[in-house]
C-alpha cells in the first residue's frame, strides 16, 4: 500500500496578511471610539458625585435651616461646622462619612451663594482650572 502524500493544513502568508489588515482596519475604527470612553465615565462620576453631595447639602438646610457657608465649605456635611452661622440641628455623625474627590483627584468646590444658583456644587474638571471646554469644563449642579 502506497500512502498518498497529504497536504500540511496551515495559512499560507497571503490568508495570515489579510487577516493582519482586517485587523488593522478594525482597530483603526473601534481605538478611538473606546479612547473616549474613559474620559466620558470620568463625567458621569463626578455628575454621580455632585448630585449626591447636592442632595445631602438639602438634607443640611431642612435640618439647620439654611445651607452651610462657603467658609464653612462641604466639610460641614462630615463635621460639625465651629464657625458661624453654626448649626442648630446638626445631625450626629454628619451628612455624609467622607467627602469624595473628584475623578481627577482634586476637592468638589463649593459656593454659597452661588453664580449658577442658590448654591454651587462643582468640579474644575480635567484642566483643574476654571472655565474651560470639552474635558475641561467645569461640571456642576447647575449642568444636572
Amino acid at each position: 500500500m502506497r500512502s498518498t502524500p497529504t497536504r500540511s493544513s496551515g495559512f499560507t502568508l497571503l490568508e495570515i496578511m489579510i487577516v493582519v489588515v482586517i485587523l488593522g482596519v478594525l482597530a483603526a475604527l473601534v481605538v478611538p471610539k473606546v479612547m473616549s470612553r474613559p474620559d466620558e465615565a470620568r463625567q458621569v462620576a463626578a455628575k454621580q458625585d455632585i448630585s449626591s453631595l447636592s442632595q445631602a447639602l438639602k438634607l443640611y438646610r431642612l435640618d439647620n435651616f439654611r445651607y452651610p457657608s462657603t467658609e464653612q465649605g462641604l466639610t460641614a456635611l462630615v463635621t460639625r461646622p465651629t464657625s458661624e452661622p453654626l448649626p442648630p440641628n446638626w445631625k450626629g455623625g454628619g451628612y455624609l462619612d467622607r467627602l469624595p474627590k473628584d475623578p481627577w483627584g482634586s476637592p468638589y468646590q463649593y459656593l454659597n451663594p452661588g453664580v449658577h444658583g442658590e448654591i454651587d456644587v462643582y468640579s474644575l474638571g480635567a484642566d483643574r482650572e476654571s472655565g474651560g471646554e470639552g474635558d475641561g469644563a467645569d461640571i456642576g449642579n447647575w449642568s444636572l
